[in-house]
């Protein structure tokens, strides 16, 4: 019985060595495979970190102006006579636009000026007559002040004629016309607006903490999408002395060339007024950063070693960075990565520490420092 016993005991022993001598060796080999197992390679875009000139902007929305505008107006009621302008025409300052019906007052003219005339004449004569002690200083007294009062009428209704004659106050552009010959005019009745366009005002206001920044003279630039490819230049011409109580805001007006008349009155237009100095900044684009509840990172790629086919083999790995000021789609890093590093700037959701990667930049992010919305 104990000979049989311990043949069983070997046996039991030689069957569960066996088996676990079997799960020791696939453990070890399955380790081994995974060990050497080479995770595949992403696919991501990629650019390097370079240093970029900034130059520190307020941007804020405006409203355009004209330096001189009106709507030209009458001062006196009457018939519209003649028109002697087109709607759009450029005209210089003086130029004719428009006469009313003065035929009336022009005969009331004449007749004041025939009895100014005569009173001139009774004055003439009765001064050679005070010469001769034959009318009195009381008469020649009275004679002259008919003869002034006789003048300032013919001053007075001079005046009535000529402003029943329209014309331009100052160079400009015209508007569309808003009279007919034959219509009857009230006093105040709009003619025509007439805009000077050869530079334009730009109001905008910005809040009052950008004061320090902000002087008289200061280079300004315009952007409108009328014209969203061109960039008017301008100066800060005046800074409001007062701060809106309700918004915190001071008003700016700033004056940008226009000598192609393309800017109009009461168009909205994008001003960045420059506040500073240039600086120097490492740029990456903003696709290039990762936020987290820890902090901001970025994957660098850096090479390690060579890849079977020649070609270097990249792995990324993850670094923690400071943001500085952004700009349209780029962002500065002032630490956490170093000038001329390799940034993955998509594809980063499939990445981890010490994953490989391969760069294909036949489509990137956008890069832009002044983006411009683009239409459909």
């Amino acid at each position: 019985m104990t000979k049989r016993m311990v043949i069983m005991l070997i046996i039991v022993g030689v069957i569960f060595g066996g088996i676990f001598g079997y799960q020791g060796f696939r453990s070890y080999m399955m380790k081994k495979y995974m060990s050497s197992a080479v995770a595949p390679a992403v696919t991501v875009s990629a650019v390097k970190a370079g240093m970029e000139e900034w130059q520190t902007q307020i941007s804020a929305v405006g409203t355009l102006r004209a330096v001189r505008g009106v709507d030209v107006a009458n001062e006196i009621a009457g018939l519209v006579q003649s028109i002697h302008f087109k709607s759009g025409d450029n005209v210089h300052a003086g130029q004719l636009l428009l006469k009313i019906n003065a035929d009336s007052d022009i005969a009331q003219l004449r007749t004041l000026a025939a009895a100014a005339d005569l009173a001139q004449s009774v004055y003439e004569r009765n001064k050679k007559q005070f010469l001769a002690q034959a009318v009195s200083q009381a008469s020649l007294d009275v004679d002259a002040a008919d003869l002034q009062g006789k003048k300032a009428q013919v001053a007075q209704q001079e005046a009535q004629v000529i402003k029943k004659t329209i014309r331009a106050p100052f160079a400009g552009r015209l508007g569309i016309s808003s009279v007919n010959p034959g219509q009857y005019l009230n006093p105040g009745d709009k003619i025509v607006t007439l805009q000077a366009l050869d530079s334009i005002y730009i109001d905008f206001y910005l809040p009052q903490q950008e004061l320090s920044r902000l002087s008289s003279g200061q280079e300004v630039t315009v952007v409108t999408d009328s014209y969203p490819d061109k960039i008017f230049k301008g100066k800060i011409s005046a800074i409001s002395p007062k701060v809106d109580p309700q918004t915190r805001n001071v008003q700016i007006e700033a004056i940008v060339t226009n000598r192609r008349h393309e800017l109009l009155p009461g168009m909205y237009a994008t001003i960045k007024v420059r506040a500073g100095k240039a600086k120097s900044y490492l740029t990456i684009p903003r696709t290039a950063v990762t936020f987290n509840p820890y902090g901001e990172t970025v994957y660098i790629a850096e090479e390690k070693g060579a890849a079977k086919d020649g070609k270097p083999s990249l792995f990324v790995r993850q670094s923690f960075v400071t943001l500085g000021p952004a700009r349209g789609d780029q962002v500065a890093i002032t630490k956490g990565i170093k000038e001329g590093e390799l940034i993955v700037t998509s594809g980063q959701l499939k990445l981890r520490g010490g994953s490989p990667v391969n760069v294909n930049n036949k489509v990137q992010p956008a890069n832009d420092a002044n983006p411009v919305p683009q239409e459909q």
